[in-house]
């Protein structure tokens, strides 16, 4: 399972961005934190995620299942 650490939140628009560990960026929505502890994330905080099909029109990567690590 891939890990990173948050990026960014916007908790007003419900979501948010996960750095990886390669420098990359990868989108987050608040339904895909376990737990419902999308409220409850920082940035800088470790987590792990797995990767989903990228959206349509060449949008890149997406994280479900985020978890604290």
């Amino acid at each position: 399972m891939p890990t990173g650490k948050v990026k960014k939140i916007m908790s007003d628009k419900g979501f948010g961005f996960i750095e990886t560990e390669h420098g990359d960026d990868v989108f987050f929505h608040h339904s895909s934190v376990a737990d419902q502890q999308f409220d409850n994330l920082s940035p800088g905080q470790r987590v792990d995620y797995t990767l989903d099909e990228p959206g349509g029109r060449n949008k890149g990567p997406r994280a479900a299942s985020v978890t604290v690590s």
